[in-house]
């Protein structure tokens, strides 16, 4: 039977516009009527069309079914759904992993009240880090922009951490941090991830930490001050500082046009 492009989308449960994008790619094959110019299908259409619909609902790219549709042996049917397996294995993985980031993440943002100027102990994972800053200051290292590139690709597992040479936060005299930023990767998450390391990237080993979360405007720099209760917190348990201090950005809020940063700090003990 043959049957015009409405009753056939109707038939088989898709729009025109799909039988269109079908024709397009040569799976189904309507036959022109030139007196009128309507097209019409036959049954042959309604089989490739359904095969074709089912090689779709398992991710199989549609020039690819096109080309299955077109002529397909066994083999090459069989190599093509062990190639989707495989691509959707991993699109599985990067999910899972993603849905775990998104929970940790959501974990932190559900401790930001409870570690406010709050002191407690943390074990702190390794961390590789591209150092991109001296203060607020970005600087230009040429040799640096291919891995940069890389790692705010792999937002949201990259994060931007500060550090804080201990030496610095122990002298009395300096009101203002000797601080530097830049992107990092925690160490579980950068064999996770596949991620090639070089020389420019520097490694903080995994150590306890006094840990605790500050507020610092937008605009303004990390201050001896605003750390004081946990260099105070060090000295009321008599823990000694070391190495640097670490920490990151955990969120950022934007209230009647001044904003506020939620910044985690560690301090290696």
């Amino acid at each position: 039977m043959k049957y015009c492009i409405g009753e056939f989308a109707s038939i088989l449960g898709v729009t025109s516009d799909t039988l269109r994008l079908y024709e397009k790619h040569d799976i189904v094959r309507p036959i022109k009527d030139n007196s009128n110019n309507y097209r019409y299908f036959d049954d042959l259409d309604a089989r490739d069309l359904l095969m074709s619909r089912w090689y779709r609902s398992m991710e199989i790219p549609l020039q690819d079914v096109a080309l299955l549709i077109k002529g397909a042996s066994s083999g090459q049917i069989i190599e093509k759904f062990q190639e989707t397996q495989l691509n959707l294995e991993e699109e599985i993985k990067k999910s899972t992993l993603l849905l775990n980031k998104m929970i940790e993440i959501n974990n932190e943002f559900k401790r930001i009240e409870g570690s406010l100027n709050t002191c407690t102990l943390k074990d702190v994972p390794g961390i590789y880090r591209l150092r991109q800053t001296h203060k607020n200051d970005l600087l230009i290292n040429d040799y640096l922009k291919d891995t940069v590139n890389e790692w705010m690709n792999m937002l949201p597992f990259s994060f931007y951490s500060f550090r804080i040479e201990n030496t610095d936060i122990l002298s009395a005299t300096n009101t203002c941090c000797d601080y530097n930023w830049g992107l990092s990767l925690l160490e579980d998450e950068v064999h996770k991830l596949n991620v090639e390391i070089d020389e420019n990237v520097e490694y903080i080993s995994p150590t306890r930490c006094v840990s605790a979360v500050i507020i610092s405007s937008g605009e303004e720099s990390i201050k001896r001050d605003s750390l004081q209760f946990m260099l105070d917190y060090l000295e009321e348990h008599q823990y000694s500082i070391a190495g640097d201090i670490i920490g990151k950005i955990i969120l950022t809020e934007k209230i009647e046009g001044e904003s506020r940063t939620y910044l985690e700090v560690n301090i290696p003990i």
